[in-house]
């Protein structure tokens, strides 16, 4: 189900599109609204997370048509944070407040258990328990917002909601560690996330690195590794030389340089 939003005017973000002056610290902000905006109201991403389970689907007909008596059970390790689960409501108070991401204001987020699921996702994770595969929720939540990421699960009736199955952000964001648990067990036949790092072999990797290995791994997505659209937020942003060390003006200034134009 699609929340509302009140969209206010974006004049200051598309003017600066096309002019050369420096951005203003509200640019970013009002961007990651307009973003949360496609989120909520356009069709569009709603196909695009439905191609994505559909192609998830397929694949795990095909891997549970292969299984042998003595292979070890199948399980999903799937991220949650605009994977399963929509945050966008976030995006849209914190842009329009002139932010872009407060720990605190996330949490209490979180803890509200208000976030709605992403279109297919449920679905598709319930259509994987019924046929025997256990899921895994890796996220980089954190043990704060652990009762409230439970809750928001279980609303909705998401399959091996628990405790066994969250595996929360403990010393490090690197997810091999709890990957690695999970794969003692199982046979990691699907890996869900919205970012490369919910993979295998992303963790830290640099700009360059990262297009390297997508291209490596192309015949991996949409099968063994399903990719959720994300346009607020991303790891692409940090994988940019120098931009965790800016501010957020200096950051909107770099994004705006490195993107192409005529």
């Amino acid at each position: 189900m699609k929340k509302s939003i009140l969209l206010f005017p974006l004049l200051l973000l598309f003017t600066s599109c096309g002019s050369h002056r420096n951005v203003s610290s509200l640019e970013m902000p009002f961007a990651k609204v307009y973003t949360a905006a496609w989120m909520q109201r356009a069709a569009e991403y709603d196909a695009l997370c439905y191609q994505a389970f559909n192609g998830a689907r397929l694949y795990l007909d095909q891997s549970l048509s292969l299984m042998q008596e003595d292979s070890k059970p199948l399980a999903i390790v799937t991220d949650i944070d605009e994977t399963i689960l929509d945050n966008s409501p976030n995006a849209v108070y914190q842009g329009i407040r002139g932010e872009l991401f407060d720990t605190k204001e996330w949490t209490r987020w979180v803890n509200r258990v208000e976030a709605d699921t992403i279109p297919g996702a449920l679905s598709f994770l319930q259509y994987a328990a019924d046929n025997g595969v256990e899921i895994f929720y890796i996220t980089n939540r954190n043990e704060q917002e652990r009762q409230g990421t439970l809750l928001n699960l279980q609303k909705f009736g998401f399959p091996n909601a628990d405790d066994a199955h969250l595996m929360l952000k403990s010393n490090t964001s690197n997810k091999d560690e709890r990957r690695a648990k999970v794969m003692e067990e199982y046979e990691v036949v699907i890996y869900m996330g919205d970012q490369l790092t919910d993979f295998p072999g992303y963790y830290k990797a640099s700009e360059e690195d990262r297009s390297a290995l997508t291209q490596k791994d192309a015949n991996t997505f949409g099968g063994m590794y399903i990719v959720l659209p994300n346009p607020n937020y991303g790891e692409w942003e940090s994988a940019l030389s120098g931009y965790k060390r800016l501010d957020k003006i200096q950051q909107a200034e770099l994004i705006k340089k490195k993107a192409k134009t005529y």
